[in-house]
């Protein structure tokens, strides 16, 4: 008997047309796969009718004998130093990065990706996280019974351009083709299908609040005509679920009055601060026992035990609603995503901030991979809805000009996919090449922002300083990732670079570049201020020296001595941070300066004119 392939009315044109793609969340603790069959989501399920696939590969001498899954969490206690779980958290990090307490033995250098060593070998956390995929790329084929034509992988809102690229990386390696990198907080929002249920007529703001395992991301989403965008995100890449059952364990050592533990005992807490974590969403209080001791666990106690992490995921909730211009009562909906938002204490946190009740119908384990099938369907041509989704920058993006300065191309916050081109010219005459140097951060001066690459534009043709006219274009794609071109306009000569660096930005680095850009903003406007008035002095120092080469004799010895001496006082001026003494000292050029440039024009004029009668001009004009 033959199959007959059937789609739902207005979804293909030809059923056999129909192709099928996948969302995958690839989560810290947790990773998922769906796809949309017959018009509806639904998650994909393994052989044993399980949906979650615990983010957690245990490798082997014997390379047949990797586990993952469900398979390899036995080995967490036993052999902690070979499996390896919350890769994401090492995903285009630099080994400095990494502060926080494992049992894995890293290699490399403190500046690159770090590398697992293992007893099937060194795994970089882009092969490791490769192995993960695949295993949802079979699940997904297996229970299909079809090759996979495309599929959209979720990373966080905060994910930057390195682990963005680690991310995209890691899915080709298993054989994906990735249509899009989703944030996170955006596919929670279309499993709920807001732009469906919206008003049109009517703009609706809506807060979706990420705690999962390892991150927490918060994003403002609006939906107007049709049109769905991210007006802002925040977050942190190393705050989630594990940060929870962490702070459970520094409570339980000290409850134990335990210093230390080693690799085996520190795994054994977290599966117990995990299991009692889960228990006291059901339940108000559970039994934890370890080392033959037994402690009891209130939610009243774990409430104070997470305060801390809950009090920075609402601090990050409010510094996004400022970036949004928005007030609490401009919030229609607050949506709960990830594992850890089942706990009591989180839900309370949450609807007592923006007071209201938070939505949370769709089990939200589940709710990003749903939302990233539908994406999917959308993207690979299956469906018919035009809902628009835009995702935003989350830092801004510029490049280093003269005096250290920064000049912004890109805004944090602007939608994406996006392309912006800025104008430069050089800044010495005869200048044959460029130094283009890219940078990420919101402060004022390149040594406070993160430098993510730079290139050099050659081949200029030597013209006069500010001649040159170099167009630079900064292209950001719908997945985040940047490409940067320059091209001199009157040769034609170009050059560009696709951002991909080695490692990504900390935890803390990220926080640090946001809100030190709140911080010193008085500072960097005065520092931007002192840079430019410097760079303007050198070139007005430049030029003047250019042109006294070549028209010195126009000025009487005392006219030279004097204009010289003032030069020597602005360049000892410079020399110094005092804008008033800078702006006095060329001030005081400008009166010899100002006259050496007119009695110049009057040379270059009479010079021009030298040999012309007026009736030249006059017969001219009459033609």
């Amino acid at each position: 008997m033959a199959l007959l392939q059937i789609a739902e009315p207005g979804q293909s044109s030809a059923p056999h047309q129909h192709r099928i793609a996948i969302g995958i969340d690839l989560g810290t603790t947790h990773s998922l796969v769906a796809t949309v069959l017959s018009g509806q989501a639904k998650v994909l399920q393994d052989d044993r009718g399980r949906v979650l696939l615990p983010s957690i590969v245990h490798y082997d001498q014997n390379p047949h004998a990797t586990r993952y899954g469900y398979d390899a969490q036995e080995f967490l206690v036993q052999d902690a130093e070979n499996t390896i779980v919350s890769v994401k958290r090492f995903m285009g990090r630099s080994k400095a990065d990494i502060k926080f307490q494992h049992p894995y033995a890293l290699i490399g250098g403190e500046h690159e990706m770090p590398t697992f060593q293992t007893a099937a070998g060194a795994k970089t956390p882009v092969e490791i996280s490769a192995d993960l995929l695949k295993q949802l790329r079979v699940r997904a084929e297996d229970s299909l019974k079809h090759p996979i034509q495309g599929a959209v992988i979720t990373v966080p809102a905060y994910f930057d351009e390195a682990q963005r690229q680690a991310t995209r990386d890691a899915a080709q390696l298993a054989g994906l083709n990735v249509l899009r990198l989703l944030n996170e907080p955006t596919a929670a929002a279309v499993a709920y299908g807001l732009d469906q249920t919206t008003d049109l007529s009517v703009d609706a703001n809506y807060v979706v609040y990420d705690l999962g395992g390892g991150t927490f991301d918060v994003s403002i989403l609006r939906f107007s005509q049709g049109v769905f965008e991210v007006l802002a995100t925040g977050g942190h890449t190393a705050l989630g679920g594990d940060d929870l059952d962490r702070l459970i364990v520094k409570w339980l050592k000290q409850t134990f009055a335990i210093e230390t533990l080693n690799n085996e005992q520190y795994a054994e807490f977290l599966i117990a601060a995990k299991k009692a974590k889960e228990a006291l969403s059901e339940h108000t209080e559970t039994a934890i026992t370890l080392l033959s001791q037994t402690v009891t666990l209130d939610r009243a106690t774990f409430e104070q035990i997470i305060q801390v992490a809950l009090d920075r995921t609402i601090s990050v909730c409010k510094r996004v609603l400022r970036d949004a211009k928005l007030e609490l009562t401009d919030i229609q909906n607050v949506i709960l995503v990830g594992g850890s938002t089942r706990s009591y204490a989180v839900q309370q946190t949450v609807e007592q901030v923006f007071a209201q009740q938070p939505l949370c119908t769709i089990n939200p384990d589940e709710v990003v991979a749903i939302g990233a099938s539908i994406t999917a369907n959308q993207l690979i041509g299956n469906s018919s809805q035009d809902a628009l989704l835009l995702d935003v920058t989350p830092l801004s993006l510029g490049l280093e000009t003269m005096g250290g300065l920064v000049e912004r191309v890109i805004s944090r916050n602007t939608a994406i996919p996006v392309a912006r081109r800025q104008e430069f010219t050089t800044y010495q005459d005869g200048q044959t090449a460029m130094l283009i140097h890219v940078v990420q951060g919101e402060r004022d001066l390149v040594e406070h922002c993160r430098s993510l690459g730079q290139f050099t534009l050659r081949g200029i043709p030597p013209m006069t300083a500010g001649q040159a006219r170099i167009e630079v274009t900064f292209q950001v794609d719908a997945d985040g990732l940047l490409a940067v071109s320059a091209r001199e306009t009157t040769s034609n000569v170009q050059a560009h670079i696709d951002i991909k660096p080695s490692y990504g930005l900390s935890d803390s680095d990220m926080e640090r570049l946001l809100i030190e850009g709140f911080q010193y903003a008085e500072e960097d406007k005065n520092l931007r201020h002192l840079a430019e008035t410097k760079v303007e002095a050198q070139r007005e120092l430049e030029a003047l020296q250019q042109a006294f080469k070549v028209d010195a004799d126009l000025l009487s010895p005392e006219q030279q001595s004097a204009m010289q001496q003032a030069e020597s006082q602005l360049s000892q001026q410079l020399q110094h941070d005092d804008v008033e003494a800078i702006e006095r000292a060329v001030e005081a050029l400008k009166k010899y300066s100002d006259a050496f440039a007119a009695l110049r024009m009057n040379r270059h004029i009479d010079h021009a004119l030298k040999g012309t009668k007026l009736d030249d001009w006059s017969n001219q004009g009459s033609k």
